[in-house]
């Protein structure tokens, strides 16, 4: 049962491919034959899984943790065939990070240039993080009837980030088929609203997949930064913005239940999050003495905070000379992430409200010890239960980007980058050593350590416990 739905989602991502195939067509790239040949690999090893014939239909959650997981390993192996078989990508590490990078949001790159790369693969590499954005097993959910039970309920919530998992509708598919509307009417806004400017229709759909996904590829070496338009800018705030947010939340403001959305406490702390970046960048940016013109002290430290709190992952040029400061609420941003249930990565900023409500709470027992105090989420007590899990998922959380760092040290990385970039894999927020001298270098870090920070990069998008588990011998008790 396990593989052949993992035929049905390589049917899917097949699907996928013809978009690059098109792309590489009108462009009269000359690499149009690896892309027929990934799908023709892609296709007939789907057909061949979905031809099996399982003896129960049955999944229970320890199936469905373990299908995920797998999904994520066994898209992201077929979907590096296109850069393998085009020659953009030296090896198969190089090949498997970066698509490991874009279907996890992250936007980490081991291209050192793109001006040599085809269009058709920057497309791939921008539709590999908007497929990633909501999740592969969301978007199959919506279109595949056969999943709609038990089973796609569980996967649904192994995908899905955030503390708790609400139906949007009373069947699965019908919650799938609502999150991905609103994803594709916002993507093709947020294209609209870019091909209006000096982008062109290909740069519009590039920046529009990746920004609507807090990804962060781009087509350009230099990003955004080369069309130099505060329109631009602002118009992918704004997504980006819109793309930290939980859908659940977006879905029901776009439903006429308005007031959700304002009495939620996840989108306040994350608008008071976002205004506290901008300060901080601001002053550092006055007081640094680099105001040049009014974009420096209005949109690019509002764009900057979006940015590092969304996981997109989009950094300013010389933002390493805006200080120390700036440079570690970049650290707690990253840590800290968007919201839970939307696009961007890190712990998700409802965790922390969590954690610090129950740190006051434990303070003030401190003082009154017969005191009975109730951590409080939108004005209804959480349970004792989820309160743990989340104190124990931020535990996990910075473990894992501990022994991420120790890891990459052993291989050789230097000290000072170990750290920050298995900071960077967990969040998915893909910035590297730019921000600390001008340079990023994933591409130099050995292969090793591409393959951990692959590691690390699912193990935050998924969450940490459905990766995690694999590896508990409990997990694979009867």
């Amino acid at each position: 049962m396990l593989m052949r739905t993992v035929g049905w989602l390589l049917m899917v991502l097949s699907g996928f491919m013809i978009f690059p195939l098109i792309t590489s067509i009108i462009y009269g790239d000359s690499e149009i034959r690896p892309i027929i040949i990934s799908m023709a690999i892609t296709i007939g090893c789907a057909m061949g899984l979905m031809s099996l014939k399982p003896k129960s239909k049955e999944m229970g959650k320890r199936e469905a943790i373990l299908l995920t997981s797998l999904i994520w390993v066994i898209l992201s192996m077929f979907g590096m065939l296109p850069f393998l078989l085009c020659g953009t990508h030296e090896s198969i590490s190089d090949a498997f990070f970066e698509t490991m990078s874009g279907f996890t949001t992250t936007g980490a790159s081991v291209l050192s240039s793109l001006k040599d790369v085809p269009h058709s693969l920057l497309l791939w590499r921008c539709m590999l993080q908007w497929i990633g954005g909501l999740g592969i097993i969301l978007f199959t959910l919506a279109v595949v009837p056969m999943l709609n039970n038990k089973g796609g309920m569980l996967m649904f919530n192994e995908e899905v980030t955030g503390i708790t998992h609400d139906k949007l509708r009373p069947r699965v598919s019908n919650t799938a088929k609502s999150l991905w509307g609103i994803y594709i009417c916002l993507t093709i806004t947020c294209i609209l609203l870019l091909w209006f400017s000096r982008m062109n229709l290909f740069e519009a759909i590039c920046h529009g997949l990746s920004t609507m996904s807090t990804g962060g590829f781009s087509t350009d070496d230099i990003s955004i930064r080369d069309w130099n338009s505060p329109y631009i800018i602002i118009i992918l705030t704004v997504f980006m913005f819109i793309g930290g947010v939980n859908f659940n939340l977006l879905f029901a403001t776009v439903d006429g239940d308005w007031r959700k959305l304002l009495k939620n406490d996840a989108f306040k702390w994350f608008c008071m999050t976002i205004l506290f970046g901008y300060l901080v960048f601001t002053i550092s940016i006055i007081g640094k003495h680099h105001v040049h013109s009014w974009q420096e002290v209005t949109i690019v430290p509002l764009f900057q905070s979006v940015s590092i709190l969304t996981s997109t992952g989009l950094v300013v040029p010389h933002f390493n000379h805006w200080g120390a400061v700036p440079f570690i609420v970049m650290l707690i941003f990253m840590a800290i992430g968007g919201c839970a249930g939307s696009t961007s990565g890190g712990a998700k900023i409802d965790r922390f409200i969590i954690f610090f409500k129950f740190l006051k709470n434990e303070m003030y027992r401190t003082m009154y010890p017969s005191a009975v105090k109730t951590v409080t989420v939108n004005g209804r007590g959480t349970s004792y239960v989820i309160v743990m899990k989340v104190l124990a998922f931020i535990a996990l959380y910075f473990l894992v980007i501990f022994v991420g760092g120790f890891l990459l040290t052993v291989l050789g990385v230097p000290f000072n980058e170990s750290f920050f970039y298995s900071l960077s894999a967990i969040s998915n927020a893909g910035i590297g050593t730019e921000v600390q001298d001008g340079v990023s270098c994933f591409s130099m870090i050995p292969d090793a350590a591409k393959w951990i920070l692959s590691f690390v990069m699912l193990t935050g998008r998924l969450e940490l416990y459905t990766v995690l588990l694999l590896f508990t011998p409990a997990f694979w008790e009867k």
